[in-house]
């Protein structure tokens, strides 16, 4: 099986079949640590059915190693890949096998995180300074399973940001170990002096330099991260590389996530509407909290679904108030939504 997964989209219009062809990349959701849990993949995969979701960075010690099912995931979430922390091609191979066995679409490497926690535990963005390594680590995990095996990383780290720095990287990564699909974060990281917040804010981003990466490895499949806040740019990104990955802005406006099968993917499905959205979580929530749940931890990834509507504010405080008191069920949800003016029908 190829490493980059092509998805094939049908869309029905006035009786015959329309249908086109995508990368799995076109639109994605970034591995967000503590946010992109699978209540948070859930409530996404409701609002668009192409997006490709990813797992929060699972590192191969805590699946190795750790007392809790770190693979766990809804089966409704597909497509959904699980990104992996580590360095030990033996220990991300057997993760990688696991994952397939459990039916996740593809194994991501994480070479893009620039914290101390994850630098001192040898993975992350300081990898992009051991291009064999990764091409090792990757070339194991491609043996053992048939699911694509895609890495994420930087356009550089510390003083080594040149592009020749990153060619070299992308090139050995593909032709050493065989990875035909890139991620790219365009900006560089700092290992040291900047917290993880800070390297997704101050060092500037460089999208030209992504765009002449796809043009020296136009055989390569490419998406490009960091900054995408609109359709628009998107839309502008998407006519030089295979697909977008968009971060906190589909966290912290997750609406967005409700119109990507129809501006992105040709879908002629009608755009949900925001109440919509909610109603639909019922279900799904009622059964999470009958397996011993917190709402809290569920509705926490819905608060700012109103972003920027009127009661917003209202909605929000009512959630944060209530969610996490015993016994709180759809009712709090209920309560919040009758909070946002009943004209807007959205």
């Amino acid at each position: 099986m190829p490493n980059s997964a092509v998805a094939s989209r049908d869309d029905l219009q006035t009786g015959s079949v329309q249908q086109e062809t995508f990368p799995s990349c076109r639109f994605s959701v970034a591995p967000m640590l503590d946010w992109t849990d699978r209540h948070c993949r859930y409530f996404h995969r409701l609002m668009s059915e192409h997006a490709l979701l990813y797992t929060e960075m699972v590192t191969t010690g805590a699946i190795i190693h750790g007392k809790g099912d770190f693979l766990a995931y809804n089966e409704e979430e597909h497509p959904v890949a699980l990104q992996l922390g580590g360095s030990n091609a033996a220990d991300l191979a057997h993760c990688a096998k696991l994952a397939q066995e459990r039916g996740y679409d593809e194994i991501n490497l994480n070479v893009g995180c620039p914290s101390d926690r994850v630098q001192n535990g040898m993975f992350g963005a300081c990898l992009m300074g051991e291009a064999e390594l990764v091409a090792q680590c990757v070339s194991a995990m491609r043996e053992v399973v048939d699911i694509p095996v895609t890495v994420k990383t930087r356009i550089g780290i510390d003083e080594q940001d040149s592009y020749q720095f990153l060619t070299d990287f992308v090139g050995t990564v593909s032709e050493k170990g065989g990875c035909d699909n890139f991620t790219i974060h365009a900006r560089k990281a700092w290992l040291q002096g900047l917290s993880p917040k800070e390297n997704r804010e101050i060092p500037p981003l460089d999208y030209p330099r992504v765009y002449q990466l796809k043009r020296d490895f136009p055989h390569l499949t490419m998406a490009i991260n960091g900054g995408v806040k609109t359709f628009e740019e998107m839309e502008e990104h998407l006519e030089h590389l295979d697909g977008v990955m968009v971060g906190r802005e589909a966290y912290q406006s997750p609406y967005l996530m409700a119109q990507v099968d129809q501006r992105l993917f040709g879908s002629q499905k009608p755009i949900m509407k925001r109440r919509e959205v909610v109603e639909a979580m019922y279900p799904y929530i009622e059964r999470q909290l009958a397996n011993g749940s917190y709402l809290g931890h569920i509705s926490r990834h819905m608060l700012g679904l109103f972003q920027n509507m009127p009661g917003a504010r209202q909605w929000r405080r009512h959630i944060s108030e209530n969610a996490h008191k015993p016994g709180a069920g759809i009712e709090v949800l209920q309560q919040a939504v009758a909070k946002i003016p009943a004209e807007l029908d959205v």
